[in-house]
């Protein structure tokens, strides 16, 4: 999803660029002082996600929700918890009081409706093509074909993955973040930042684990927890 920052202040700017950069389903486009400025570039450029500061220069955060036409979801950050109740009448899609932790910004962009999310044409392509069974997976000098089906996880140590199948351990060189990108995204779903896992080979959740068939077990992120079971359990 494509992001902008509205935030007048450096250290709240680096707060959400960090936690942007540490969310892989978030692009940052760009990060702005004052609100006129994002407004321009709103007129011409698409994003998913304003990550919005109520107290701004030349023209307030409330007054940015009520002169943008159509605008995309709105994530409110603020210092100020008086305008909660009036920050809804425009549909924000979450309020995060700061200082605010990772894991409570992970729930409020799980919030953002599906519906504006805008998948690069790779991923559509993926996503709408039943017929895709099959994946590759680049070892050495040679790609080795794997049946989708057979993945249960994948997993994440240092400057490699495991992807685990029915009964082989692959090691690649690629990050989480890629399978994130080639997987078909209504089968896979990353539960930690070390782990993504086949939601077909999944037997129970318990906790703070998923349980696999075949009885392994790989725990659920804090930050990935409430996204995970939103998914999984809608």
């Amino acid at each position: 999803m494509n992001c902008i920052i509205v935030e007048d202040q450096p250290p709240a700017q680096r707060i959400l660029q960090k936690y942007i950069g540490e969310m892989g389903s978030l692009s940052l486009k760009a990060t702005f002082s004052d609100a006129l400025r994002a407004m321009e570039y709103l007129k011409t450029e698409p994003v998913d996600i304003v990550f919005l500061d109520i107290h701004l220069p030349k023209l307030s955060g409330m007054d940015f929700m009520k002169t943008v036409p159509n605008p995309p979801s709105i994530i409110l950050t603020t210092a100020f918890s008086e305008y909660a109740l009036e920050s809804y009448e425009f549909n924000v899609v979450d309020y995060l009081l700061k200082p605010f932790s990772f894991q409570r910004f992970v729930k409020a962009v799980s919030k953002v409706p599906q519906r504006n999310v805008i998948l690069p044409p790779e991923h559509k392509e993926i996503d709408d093509s039943p017929s895709k069974t099959e994946i590759y997976i680049k070892l050495g000098y040679a790609h080795i074909k794997i049946a989708i089906d057979d993945i249960y996880h994948i997993s994440s140590d240092s400057d490699y993955s495991e992807i685990i199948t029915v009964n082989k351990k692959y090691i690649s060189s690629e990050p989480l973040r890629s399978w994130m990108e080639t997987l078909p995204k209504n089968r896979f779903y990353r539960i930690h930042k070390s782990h993504i896992v086949n939601l077909k080979k999944i037997e129970k959740i318990v906790g703070n684990q998923v349980c696999l068939q075949g009885g392994q077990k790989l725990p659920i992120g804090r930050a990935y927890k409430d996204g995970f079971l939103g998914h999984v359990l809608k």
